[in-house]
């Protein structure tokens, strides 16, 4: 999936990044998985938008989401760590509906890696991760 993902004009520092709440990393984060999901499904799959949206759908949601994260623990860098836990604790007002909510905040520390690493321009590292939740399927 090399090459596809969105490059920002301009990306932040490590220090603004950290000064964002979690949750605006984590819904960055959330984009940023789904533009890779789709077009990862759009480039390898003859289903019709429909079936595609189904498809996506059960690799975004939160019980998906806290998977990865589960995959990709061991190979994050202690700063990656930092950023989940984060993440993970901060204050939710909402939860899913369909996750519990040990899956939800872990998938919402998932999110903001995600979203922390893509804000850093660390496109490489982000296509690494999601090599290993690949791999781990």
């Amino acid at each position: 999936m090399k090459g596809y993902l969105p490059i920002a004009k301009e990306y932040l520092t490590q220090k603004e990044i950290l000064e964002l709440n979690p949750l605006v990393l984590a819904f960055v984060g959330d984009s940023v998985q789904q533009l890779m999901v789709r077009t990862k499904l759009s480039c390898t799959s003859t289903a019709k938008a429909g079936e595609l949206h189904k498809l996506q759908s059960a690799q975004i949601k939160a019980s998906a989401q806290a998977k990865y994260m589960d995959d990709i623990m061991s190979a994050l860098s202690e700063e990656e760590i930092a950023v989940f836990k984060r993440a993970r604790n901060t204050h939710m007002n909402t939860m899913a509906k369909h996750a519990s909510v040990a899956d939800y905040k872990k998938a919402s520390g998932f999110e903001a890696v995600i979203g922390y690493l893509y804000l850093l321009g660390e496109n490489e590292r982000l296509e690494e991760l999601f090599d290993i939740i690949e791999k781990a399927q």
